[in-house]
């Protein structure tokens, strides 16, 4: 049986890119604004959701990543999701914890190929900008039943 496919979703403190992915192209995409979630996040709705989350690394922030925390809490209580921290997605990818975004981008073009034009689409047509990483996130959440992350996290809760 094929896997559902996922919702991968890179929030912000005021708006949110998404990609819902089947696991070889983009079925849609698209950004938002935070108080507007969409209908994919309704509980009946079939597809898996991902969505990036913050990690902590000692350093001091600002109001927009608890903002961003905001929003990711207020999405996660509409439906059930998978919290996948960038870290793990870099791992995945880029097998380094020290990717930047240049280079999960370009591991995503050599995988599945170029996102092509309106007249030749690839598997990869229409992301850009934020939609790279909410891409990133749902080929992560589509390939791994489980990341490092989450796998630490149930150990620790017993879950």
């Amino acid at each position: 049986m094929k896997p559902a496919p996922v919702i991968g979703i890179d929030p912000g403190p005021r708006e949110f890119a998404w990609v819902l992915w089947n696991g070889s192209r983009v079925l849609d995409c698209g950004d938002a604004p935070n108080y507007q979630p969409g209908a994919f996040l309704t509980p009946s709705v079939g597809y898996r959701v991902a969505i990036e989350w913050i990690e902590s690394f000692g350093m001091a922030v600002g109001r927009e990543v608890f903002e961003t925390v905001f929003s990711i809490g207020r999405m996660a209580a509409m439906k059930e999701v998978r919290l996948v921290p960038r870290r793990d997605v870099k791992l995945h990818l880029c097998r380094s914890p020290r990717a930047k975004d240049g280079n999960i981008r370009q591991a995503l073009i050599d995988r599945f190929g170029p996102v092509g034009t309106k007249k030749n689409p690839g598997p990869l047509f229409g992301i850009s900008n934020h939609r790279w990483a909410a891409l990133a996130v749902a080929v992560t959440a589509f390939d791994l039943e489980q990341t490092d992350h989450e796998a630490t996290f149930h150990r620790m809760t017993g879950t």
